[in-house]
């Protein structure tokens, strides 16, 4: 079943930053789409099944911290 989850990642501030997250979340097994929103500094992630803990790894992998 597809699932929705969005993070809070106050370090989101341009561009590059983003593409940097959706290109590493992007390789966790089941996600479909990555929506970031630079201005929210949030990330919206539709995976079936979504791995909570996978895409918060990806997350720090490309260099960012998540709020939780």
């Amino acid at each position: 079943m597809e699932s929705h989850a969005t993070y809070l990642v106050p370090g989101i501030s341009c561009g590059h930053c983003a593409h940097a997250i959706e290109s590493e979340v992007r390789t966790v097994a089941g996600v479909q789409s990555v929506d970031v929103d630079i201005a929210a500094k949030t990330v919206t992630v539709v995976a079936d099944p979504l791995d909570d803990d996978a895409v918060i790894a990806a997350i720090d992998d490309a260099g960012y911290d998540v709020e939780r």
